[in-house]
């Protein structure tokens, strides 16, 4: 059985918007810090998952620059299952691509009980979203960069209920970097 793990960039006010992309106020704004071993932690994490699940503008985003690069990191992405969720991408170009279009709910459900292992869900906001709103995140990667960014995409928004988390890691890198690791708390 395959457990989603969603992994974000975030500001210390809840900022996920663009972490290290273009068209936003901040560009690049996760960088602004040394995040010294954290770039490691980063990479195994990649490493371990089984698949990706992606929102159509983050897989543009990565189809667009993954098969140009070359190293164990590269192949990993190019090599291993990625699933887009997405109503208008008919035709995916990245290899190893399946395309999820309809409902949400039931379409990670049955990816689940699918894949065996980490399904990894990185940026990818609406996306994330939806899946903390529809409660089928079981862990959540947060690698927090100490900036207030006062503006921009948050991670949370309204959900349906309350849910409850268990905080298993919590390690500081480089320059004030916080990653905490939660877990979802059976209830």
């Amino acid at each position: 059985m395959g457990k989603i793990v969603l992994t974000e960039f975030i500001s210390i006010d809840g900022v996920v918007e663009a972490p290290g992309g273009e068209n936003f106020r901040y560009e690049n704004w996760t960088f602004e810090f040394d995040r010294g071993d954290g770039e490691r932690y980063k990479e195994a994490e990649a490493l371990g998952a089984t698949a990706l699940l992606l929102g159509r503008k983050t897989y543009e985003g990565f189809s667009g620059a993954w098969p140009q690069y070359e190293g164990e990191l590269a192949d990993k992405y190019n090599s291993m299952p990625k699933y887009v969720v997405s109503r208008t991408l008919t035709d995916p170009k990245w290899a190893g691509t399946t395309v999820l279009s309809g409902d949400l709910k039931e379409e990670v459900t049955r990816l689940k009980q699918e894949v065996d292992g980490e399904i990894s869900v990185a940026g990818s906001i609406q996306l994330a979203q939806g899946l903390l709103a529809l409660d089928l995140v079981d862990e959540i990667h947060l690698m927090a960069s100490p900036l207030v960014l006062g503006h921009g995409r948050r991670l949370w928004t309204d959900t349906p209920d309350k849910t409850a988390w268990t905080l298993s890691e919590a390690t500081v890198y480089g320059d004030s970097t916080l990653l905490t690791v939660y877990q979802r708390r059976a209830v």
